[in-house]
């Protein structure tokens, strides 16, 4: 009989892998000073393309908008509005506009504290992903502009190259939360441990589907609530051009992921505009 058994082998110690977080930013109002979306009126309204009356709803819209007062039904009428002005627009004239406007009209409107944000969570090892109800054709541009990871946005029906007018996906709400759910599970992150900021009281959904919430600029029913649940509450209040700011954004490393694609329809309206000045420039 064998009395000298061989030793159990020692089991290796794996240590536990680093928890993947992310912060997750609305766009409008948290990010950029303006809507997205309805930023782009003014240009249209100098190439002489849409109507006085478009300029003044669009305008009256944003004052509504900044002033914190659109509640859903107002939010889903507009929707409405700028979706059915994309009917038949060319998607790739569409971001071939954004991308000669983009940084006119919206890197101006960058709020230096969240830009700082941004860094701060890229320097901790966090995604930043920008989760906006505005179209990817304006969301993406302007995510890569920020060094973002990842973008969420709406998503407008495509036929032959061209907007049917129809929205296949829209971000606000509840499926933002939803959304950034199938993110995580993509990417694995713990939202638990994640942030999301956010102004709005639509995106309460998305500000309680992680353990980090912030009120950024809020409106009254979303101050309330942070206040209630004793969320911290932050104040943005300086827009910067991000080419005036140091140490600049990192650019990302990564493609930016439309996990839900397509443009904004006051931005999709920006095609004539353009065109426009095609033809004029070639006269």
């Amino acid at each position: 009989m064998d009395n000298h058994r061989q030793p159990s082998p020692t089991p290796s110690f794996q240590p536990p892998r680093p928890l993947r977080t992310a912060a997750f930013f609305d766009l409008d109002k948290t990010v950029i000073a303006k809507s997205s979306a309805l930023a782009f009126s003014r240009p249209l309204y100098r190439g002489g393309l849409i109507n006085r009356r478009a300029v003044l709803k669009s305008a009256y819209a944003q004052f509504v908008f900044l002033a914190g007062g659109a509640d859903h039904d107002q939010m889903e009428k507009m929707r409405e509005y700028l979706s059915s002005l994309s009917r038949g627009w060319n998607v790739q004239l569409v971001r071939e506009i954004v991308a000669e406007t983009l940084h006119d009209l919206i890197d101006p409107l960058i709020y230096d504290e969240a830009a700082s944000l941004i860094e701060e969570h890229h320097l901790a090892g966090r995604d930043v992903v920008i989760v906006s109800s505005s179209g990817s054709e304006l969301v993406e541009p302007i995510g890569e502009m920020l060094g973002a990871d990842h973008v969420i946005a709406t998503r407008m029906a495509e036929a032959d190259g061209c907007y049917t007018g129809e929205i296949d996906f829209y971000a606000y709400a509840g499926n933002k939360a939803s959304a950034i759910r199938e993110l995580a599970a993509v990417e694995g992150y713990d939202l638990e441990h994640s942030y999301a900021y956010s102004d709005s009281i639509t995106d309460l959904p998305l500000l309680e589907a992680v353990g980090h919430p912030f009120a950024v600029n809020p409106d009254r029913s979303l101050r309330r609530e942070a206040t209630a649940r004793e969320w911290p509450v932050l104040v943005f209040d300086r827009p910067v051009q991000l080419k005036q700011r140091s140490p600049g954004l990192r650019v990302s490393s990564r493609p930016v992921l439309a996990a839900a694609a397509v443009g904004a329809a006051a931005t999709a309206a920006g095609i004539v505009w353009y065109a426009a000045r095609r033809r004029s420039a070639t006269a």
